[in-house]
């Protein structure tokens, strides 16, 4: 590895640790409706939005089944809408390039994927979707999908929290100030950075590109809302790109300092969210207990991706191909990256994103060598826990803390409890549900896909490679990620339904178990702490909810990768 590419890491995870810790504190004073300065500067448009509301925001509280009904319903009718939308753009205004509605299957795969925070995108965007639904259709679900998360989780820290009662909040009021506190002026400022930077903001169609030679044919690149999609996008970890290329596109990340922002914006709100949980069960320890869980599980793999790409493939090295460093080339394995990023930058990236439940890419994931494809695949595989989407990393991850209390209780010979609050049998079964139904949604969708010929006929590549790329696209689906590896024909009806059906049960298999799970706890009344509680926010604990999420990702997808990305690299010679 070349000291560029740790540099570059070093600088990404001290701004995280910097600004996720206040960004935390604030988002926790937030949902307490204690942020007084962002009352005075948002309060308007938070009123306006609660009276449209109506009764439902008026509530006090919701019980852990009101707050589940009311955050299906609010998806399921935006999901509606979605697609109508898609279906109908060809004839609503702001359609410049003279797009038609979108088919039947591929509109509901769309609508599914950007209101699951999945972003998965079967499809060229800048050639596909008008203007008027990149910006109020699948910008404003990278606001919602987003906010749906964050409120998730504050519902469920304060069941954690709860002192002898069944509320978990306001869902309506949780999304709307998220929303309004947090996310529009977070996007806001980002967006102006960007375009400062040279990332295009336009309601213009196209612009026409004149030929560097007289007798070639000029051609036109289309523009749009670039700007203002990207930088949600990458907050609120969704990934989807207004252009195919996604972020190695010029348009949506021209420059070395857009693409720090952007990797940076990936990994900044889920990490404040660890903060945010623990300001709302009113103990910082367990917060930063959380990060530094995911930053124990993030670490290896991030060093395993730059390495993978950084390091000289011995089969193209007999093929005569340079990898090594030198004054003309960062060196590694430059195939599918952009120069400006190279291959440490795009390796970075290709960690952040799939960690982080993000999925945009600024190089060709199919380019990614065997190493790299194990890590992006095991940051997936872990749950996105680590660091996660926006609330559903930290929730995830308390599904695994539930886990790895109940066996460090078996150990120790006590009863185990969290946050002074005994842990039964029905959490223990919430938690395995809310663990394991998302990874068999990646097995069994992989296993039918190798089995059918709709399926296996769509690989564009044979033996483990095909394999490896059936198995990140079921795994992007279910953990709500959105990014792809390539070689596959995505747009094959077989796929737009499974991949629909994964990414619901990756969302609300995990959102609904783990209300329940708060909505149990919320009642129960907390002891408090003795000489033999069970002390979790200690390094010990750290490493032992680390080893937990490793071992129980390992035991369910190490066959797997076993079929997939080992074989390739056993194949390229590679170590």
């Amino acid at each position: 590895m070349t000291f560029s590419a740790l540099a570059q890491a070093g600088l990404l995870l001290l701004a995280v640790r910097l600004l996720a810790a206040p960004l935390g504190e604030y988002l926790a004073r937030v949902f307490d409706d204690r942020a007084r300065g962002a009352t005075r500067l948002f309060g308007p448009l938070e009123r306006l939005l609660l009276r449209l509301a109506g009764d439902a925001a008026s509530k006090d509280s919701m019980s852990w089944q009101g707050y589940a009904a009311a955050l299906l319903a609010f998806n399921a009718a935006g999901m509606l809408l979605l697609y109508a939308l898609l279906r109908a753009q060809a004839l609503l205004p702001l359609n410049p390039g003279h797009h038609h509605g979108l088919p039947p299957l591929l509109a509901l795969n769309t609508a599914v994927s950007f209101v699951t925070n999945t972003n998965w995108q079967a499809y060229a965007a800048e050639t596909t979707v008008s203007h008027l639904a990149q910006a109020a259709g699948l910008a404003v679900w990278n606001f919602l999908s987003a906010a749906t998360g964050l409120a998730a989780l504050a519902a469920i820290a304060r069941g954690f929290a709860g002192r002898d009662t069944t509320g978990l909040g306001n869902f309506w009021r949780d999304l709307v100030r998220v929303t309004v506190h947090v996310l529009l002026p977070l996007s806001l400022a980002l967006a102006l950075v960007l375009v400062s930077q040279g990332v295009v903001q336009s309601w213009s169609g196209e612009a026409p590109i004149a030929p560097l030679q007289p007798a070639a044919m000029g051609t036109a690149l289309p523009l749009g809302p670039v700007a203002s999609q990207v930088a949600i996008k990458q907050l609120g970890t969704n990934g989807g790109g207004f252009y195919n290329a996604n972020s190695a596109h010029p348009f949506e990340n021209p420059t070395p300092l857009s693409n720090f922002l952007e990797c940076l914006a990936i990994l900044l709100l889920p990490a404040a969210c660890c903060f945010a949980f623990g300001a709302l069960v009113r103990d910082r320890r367990q917060g930063r207990a959380l990060f530094a869980v995911m930053l124990v599980i993030f670490l290896p793999l991030m060093l395993v991706a730059l390495g993978g790409e950084q390091a000289s493939i011995p089969a193209l090295t007999q093929s005569g191909v340079d990898q090594a460093a030198g004054p003309w080339q960062g060196g590694g394995h430059l195939e599918g990256k952009e120069v400006r990023f190279g291959a440490g930058g795009t390796a970075l990236w290709a960690a952040a994103t799939t960690a982080a439940s993000n999925g945009s890419v600024n190089g060709l994931h199919g380019s990614l060598t065997p190493a790299a494809t194990l890590a992006t695949l095991g940051l997936m595989q872990t749950g996105e826990v680590v660091f996660g989407g926006v609330g559903s990393g930290v929730y995830g991850l308390l599904a695994f803390l539930v886990i790895a209390v109940f066996l460090a209780g078996l150990m120790i010979g006590r009863a185990p409890e969290y946050l002074g609050k005994k842990l039964e049998a029905r959490e223990m079964k919430l938690a395995a549900l809310a663990i394991l139904l998302p990874a068999a949604a990646v097995l069994l969708g992989t296993a039918v896909a190798c089995a059918v010929p709709a399926g296996a006929g769509a690989v564009l590549n044979p033996g483990a490679r095909a394999f490896s790329e059936i198995l990140y696209a079921f795994t992007s689906g279910a953990n709500n990620n959105g990014s792809a590896l390539a070689g596959l024909d995505a747009a094959r009806d077989f796929y737009t339904v499974g991949l629909s059906i994964a990414m619901l049960v990756g969302r609300y298999w995990v959102i609904v178990p783990m209300l329940a799970l708060a909505g149990s706890l919320a009642s129960r009344k907390a002891a408090p702490p003795s000489s033999g509680s069970l002390s979790t926010h200690t390094p010990l604990f750290v490493l032992f909810l680390a080893a937990t999420v490793l071992i129980v990702g390992a035991l369910t997808f190490a066959p797997a990768l076993a079929l997939g990305p080992v074989v390739e690299m056993f194949r390229l010679g590679a170590s």
